[in-house]
């Protein structure tokens, strides 16, 4: 049977271009208040500011596309990255706790971060932009999965 992956929330890409964009129009408006002051080169810094933020937006989706995450009977996949692509497989048994954490704009966005946490030092699966009721369920399958593997059952 294959691995039914699930990805975080579409309001996660929202979000993320929200991050992208609004820093660099302001930039753009900052850029060319100044141009119309001063001198017309800095308007070609407003113009490449927006275009900045514009073609970055292509790798803000493809970057959202990128995560995802799979629960299999023994263990957790979780999977990101787009030029250099990582898989990690999070054993029930050894998970120690599970964080879950949103940031203000998350919460405006009524998003969550699961963050799992393991013995070892270089574990760093998280899974960003879950609903926060898929991130709350999460959270507590994992600990009841957790504590099952860790006991032997």
């Amino acid at each position: 049977m294959r691995d039914q992956w699930r990805h975080p929330s579409p309001r996660l890409l929202v979000l993320r271009r929200l991050e992208v964009g609004v820093p660099a129009l302001a930039v753009a408006i900052g850029l060319g208040i100044t141009a119309a002051l001063t001198s017309a080169w800095v308007g070609v810094g407003a113009g490449a500011a927006v275009v900045a933020g514009l073609a970055a937006l292509p790798f803000v989706r493809r970057r959202w596309a990128a995560w995802g995450y799979a629960e299999r009977a023994d263990d957790l996949l979780v999977r990101r990255g787009v030029m250099f692509s990582r898989l990690s497989v999070v054993p029930y048994g050894r998970m120690q706790f599970v964080d879950v954490t949103a940031g203000p704009l998350e919460r405006i966005f009524r998003l969550a971060t699961v963050r799992l946490h393991t013995a070892a030092a270089a574990s760093d699966a998280r899974i960003p932009g879950l609903d926060a009721d898929e991130a709350t369920r999460l959270r507590d399958r994992l600990a009841e999965l957790g504590e099952a593997q860790a006991a032997g059952i």
